[in-house]
């Protein structure tokens, strides 16, 4: 796993009126500060990447549909300098996926319904100086291909 990256399973508690699961708490290990929520929502099949912070720590959880999560590890000096992760998170695999400063990622809609990701960085969006850097989907630099593996 890329250097910084932490999945913290999550417990669903269902019974007979439905179902709930914690996301982020004060207590958990990884826990930093809280900037802000949002949710962002990714249609079935479209890619949305790539991008990185600076500063900003991510924490995602996908509370709807299913999403894969890419993670490529382009810190020089990193001891995982060059790595790619995927998550498989959502309905059918509920986690919460801490995603650190420099970690470029991306995101893709996978199934047939819309994802839906909550995402609670550390830092409150700077609308006059985002700390967001981007990089093209199907950029060269990043050793990842979004095509469907099948098989």
């Amino acid at each position: 796993m890329i250097e910084g990256v932490s999945v913290k399973p999550l417990k669903v508690i269902a019974d007979e009126r439905g179902y709930l699961f914690e996301m982020l708490r004060c207590d958990d290990k990884f826990f930093q500060r809280f900037g802000y929520t949002y949710l962002t929502a990714v249609y079935p099949g479209v890619v949305k990447a790539w991008h990185y912070h600076k500063v900003q720590t991510d924490h995602f959880v996908c509370v709807q549909g299913m999403a894969k999560v890419v993670l490529y590890d382009g810190r020089q000096g990193s001891i995982t300098f060059g790595e790619v992760n995927e998550f498989f998170m959502g309905d059918r695999n509920p986690i919460l996926l801490v995603i650190p400063p420099l970690v470029m990622h991306g995101m893709k809609g996978i199934g047939t319904e819309t994802a839906l990701i909550i995402n609670h960085p550390t830092e409150a969006y700077n609308h006059q100086q985002p700390d967001e850097y981007r990089l093209p989907w199907d950029s060269p630099e990043i050793p990842y291909d979004w095509a469907l593996k099948n098989g």
